[in-house]
């Protein structure tokens, strides 16, 4: 069986938990969110989202 997770809700549930530990303040959350939104819309959103796939299909299925 393989479980399909998106690397936004990933990234967005790690975010919330070191929001919740006070390990992360939220200035610096609010800029990590800001760098991915205007990262997404550059050219270098294409090789970004390349390289995760091939991260993500090269890890065996569980």
């Amino acid at each position: 069986m393989t479980l399909t997770v998106s690397l936004v809700a990933l990234f967005g549930l790690v975010l919330f938990f070191l929001l919740r530990s006070k390990t992360l303040g939220w200035g610096s959350a609010f800029i990590a969110a800001m760098f991915g939104f205007f990262l997404a819309s550059t050219g270098a959103s294409g090789p970004i989202n390349e390289l995760t796939a091939a991260v993500v299909a090269a890890i065996p299925d569980l």
